[in-house]
Parts: C-alpha cells; sequence; structure tokens
C-alpha cells in the first residue's frame, strides 16, 4: 500500500489503485480442482465440528459448576 498524505490525494486516487490490485489479484488467483475443493472442504468441516465441541464442552462445564 502507498503512504501518502490524505490531503494530497484525489478523489479518483484510491479507486483507481484498488482496481489495479484487484485486476492483478485475479491475474493471479486459479480456480481449485475438485481435489483441492473438498480436501478444503474437509479441513473447514473438521474445524467448525471443533469449534462445536470446545462450546459444548465449555457449555457443559459451566452448567456443571453453576455459573
Amino acid at each position: 500500500m502507498v503512504d501518502v498524505d490524505a490531503s494530497n490525494v484525489s478523489i479518483n486516487f484510491i479507486p483507481n489503485d484498488f482496481v489495479k490490485q484487484c485486476k492483478r489479484v485475479l491475474k493471479v488467483a486459479k480456480k481449485p480442482d475438485r481435489k483441492e475443493f473438498f480436501d478444503f472442504s474437509k479441513v473447514t468441516a473438521l474445524g467448525i465440528v471443533i469449534i462445536g465441541i470446545i462450546g459444548f464442552v465449555i457449555t457443559l462445564f459451566c452448567q456443571i459448576i453453576g455459573l
């Protein structure tokens, strides 16, 4: 990101810079293949399950000790 003084920034400077950065990211990005997508989905689901279990254990613990 470019360090600039806010008083010297024109209205068009920030959107144009943002559009250039978006175009650069889209040129580099690629669509995942089927295996990569399913691996990513499995890891995401596992993370959601782990967070759910942690939340359940904390809730159960709080109910047992009476908080």
